[in-house]
């Protein structure tokens, strides 16, 4: 039976009425004892922050540290630099999706790797049994904040000791910095489709972080509300979206995060399936206030041609779900049915990101 591991904020969570759910033995908030939609507001047009001790991270050091890594990631390892993070999917060897997350190069020879599943180090090393490097996992050592929405650098910077105007989207200081009075490391990224950061420290320090957040007026937000959010701009969920091994990230349109030019075990079958990727993941825009369920059959004249992954109601683009779909009912402007209950909703296949096409949000 998996041991569960308490957040360092558990206990500020319990108190403020907060329901959670546990995964492989760590803690995600559903909410935090309030509306959820009051949540998702917070992250849409202020800040909102988000207990991500559950994150599951892993340490990469050793001369080979960057090698190894490239042996199971999709994207470039090779030529990042101190403070880069780059984002892509774990394979295995034909191709298939184990992972997504991302990669940040502190040095020549120390990385982190953020995903979602944890004690995946032997998994790593079956790649790199030759390679001189090390993985360990550091879920338990590292706490991590997200602060998230247009004016979390207007909340977060009084408390940090470093002008974060410095970072650019998808970097981070390698060094570490102070926040609300303890060393951190800050990153330029997030889970929203918003402007953001993550602040990663200690967890006996975690508490001084919240508390100097909250008293300078974020709002804490869980899983509802992030679901939402992450919807409307067609950011993926393992477990949701895909089961680890069973899809290929051409599915989900990975398509800027796939180089099938470097080391990775998977990049011959990634480079072959890519040369006409059968399946593609879009957004459905769904006509009626009924939202379809997980799963839900995506047809066009009787024919099976997709299905729905993460479906939601949203305040800003009414009924919609991202959805998987044969390649050739993918197209912008397609008209496909969608399974809502007892019948069927006309839907339009619509950009990925539907909220921010452009994706331009999270880099203002």
């Amino acid at each position: 039976m998996t041991e569960d591991k308490r957040s360092p904020l558990h206990a500020w969570h319990e108190a403020n009425g907060a329901e959670t759910i546990w995964e492989d033995g760590y803690p995600w908030t559903i909410h935090e004892g309030r509306d959820p939609l009051e949540e998702y507001e917070a992250v849409r047009t202020g800040t909102g922050i988000w207990d991500l001790f559950s994150t599951c991270k892993y340490e990469v050091t050793g001369p080979d540290a960057a090698l190894s890594i490239q042996r199971r990631f999709t994207n470039t390892v090779d030529g990042t630099q101190p403070g880069q993070v780059r984002y892509g999917a774990f394979v295995n060897a034909d191709g298939s999706m184990v992972d997504d997350g991302n990669v940040y190069r502190f040095a020549e020879d120390r990385f982190w790797v953020m995903i979602n599943t944890a004690a995946l180090q032997d998994w790593f090393g079956e790649t790199a049994s030759d390679l001189d490097a090390r993985v360990e996992h550091r879920t338990d050592d590292l706490a991590m904040i997200a602060v998230q929405g247009p004016t979390s650098q207007v909340t977060l910077q009084p408390l940090v000791d470093r002008d974060l105007g410095e970072l650019r989207y998808f970097r981070f200081w390698p060094e570490e910095v102070t926040v609300a009075g303890v060393p951190a490391t800050v990153t330029r990224t997030g889970f929203s489709g918003e402007h953001g950061y993550e602040v990663i420290m200690a967890p006996d320090d975690a508490q001084a972080v919240w508390d100097a957040l909250l008293a300078a007026g974020a709002v804490p937000f869980g899983l509802t509300a992030i679901d939402l959010a992450r919807t409307e701009v067609g950011l993926i969920i393992i477990a949701v979206d895909y089961d680890p091994g069973e899809r290929s990230p051409w599915d989900l349109s990975m398509d800027p995060f796939i180089k099938t030019d470097t080391g990775c075990v998977g990049a011959t079958a990634l480079r072959e399936r890519g040369e006409d990727p059968p399946k593609r993941f879009k957004t459905l825009q769904i006509e009626g206030d009924a939202a379809p369920d997980y799963g839900a059959a995506v047809t066009q004249d009787g024919r099976d041609v997709g299905v729905v992954t993460s479906p939601a109601s949203s305040p800003r683009a009414g009924t919609i779900g991202l959805a998987v779909l044969d390649t050739d009912f993918a197209a912008d402007g397609e008209k496909v049915e969608v399974a809502v209950g007892d019948g069927t909703a006309p839907a339009t296949v619509a950009p990925l990101s539907i909220l921010d096409p452009q994706k331009r949000r999270p880099r203002d």
